[in-house]
């Protein structure tokens, strides 16, 4: 393929779209591949897996990856040179998860009076609010701050940072994102900015780094990353939590669930929920 930037678009049964995601976050050179997996048609069954590389070698990655399913229609679309991510998402919906209301500023003017309005313009960075995921940590946090309040809070992988602004916003004196990539790190020091929320933004691989670890422990993580690397942090997940601290995980697939789940009742950790959004699953565990 040429060096264009390019769509990848995968359909069919919803056992091979998941299989072939779980393809895609097995595979160590597609670790940071981004795509999104959703029912298309529920009538007939059928489910697409939207992909956007970011290199003709990972586009040749996810391709062969999802081909190697054996019966999704794969379809690689070449993207005009534009900012079409944002064009893409620029018409979206707000979102509302409890009293949570996430929106972009074409949707300024039905924000609900009673809401923790959280403002996020579509973009680069990953976090919405629309995808499975984040709604789902959206709602056990929601779901969480009718009993308790959480003065820490630590989000892995932060995105567009919404997961700790959402934590700034209801009351948090800490709240730390860190994020392995550069652009998204400034996106959401922006978002805290425009949103009048205290929470800071970090660039940095994993949670050894002095910025994350000088607020440590922490009364709450979330990581809405992917299963492989949930796993391989589960230690440190571990050691960033006080006793008794709860860990929202996110970003694994139902099937990824058993994987993601041993991983941490090993370290410890007990499950005190579950939640499902269409193929996606969230866990919300307790420290021991």
């Amino acid at each position: 393929m040429t060096d264009q930037a390019v769509q990848i678009i995968a359909r069919g049964p919803r056992a091979l779209a998941e299989a072939a995601a779980e393809r895609i976050d097995a595979d160590p050179f597609l670790e940071g591949a981004t795509y999104s997996i959703l029912e298309e048609d529920e009538d007939k069954g059928i489910w697409r897996i939207d992909a956007f590389p970011t290199s003709a070698d990972e586009a040749e990655g996810v391709e062969a990856a999802l081909i190697a399913s054996g019966g999704l229609t794969v379809v690689v679309e070449p993207l005009a040179d534009a900012d079409w991510l944002a064009m893409a998402l620029s018409g979206l919906p707000p979102v509302r998860e409890g009293r949570f209301f996430v929106y972009g500023v074409h949707d300024t003017g039905r924000v609900p009076a009673s809401a923790v309005a959280l403002r996020i313009e579509a973009g680069a960075a990953f976090g919405t609010g629309h995808h499975g995921t984040t709604a789902g940590c959206l709602r056990a946090y929601n779901d969480l701050l009718k009993a308790h309040r959480f003065a820490r809070v630590l989000d892995v992988g932060c995105g567009t940072g919404v997961l700790a602004i959402a934590a700034a916003r209801t009351g948090s004196k800490t709240a730390v994102g860190t994020d392995i990539d550069g652009p998204s790190v400034r996106i959401a020091n922006e978002n805290a900015a425009e949103n009048a929320a205290n929470a800071r933004f970090v660039h940095a691989s994993g949670l050894n780094d002095r910025l994350v670890r000088q607020d440590a422990p922490y009364d709450l993580v979330f990581a809405n990353i992917l299963a492989p690397p949930l796993v391989a942090l589960s230690q440190d997940i571990r050691r960033a939590l006080k006793p008794g601290g709860i860990a929202i995980l996110s970003g694994l697939l139902r099937t990824q669930e058993r994987r993601v789940k041993a991983a941490y009742l090993s370290k410890g950790f007990r499950v005190v929920r579950r939640i499902h959004r269409d193929a996606w699953s969230t866990l919300v565990l307790r420290r021991a």
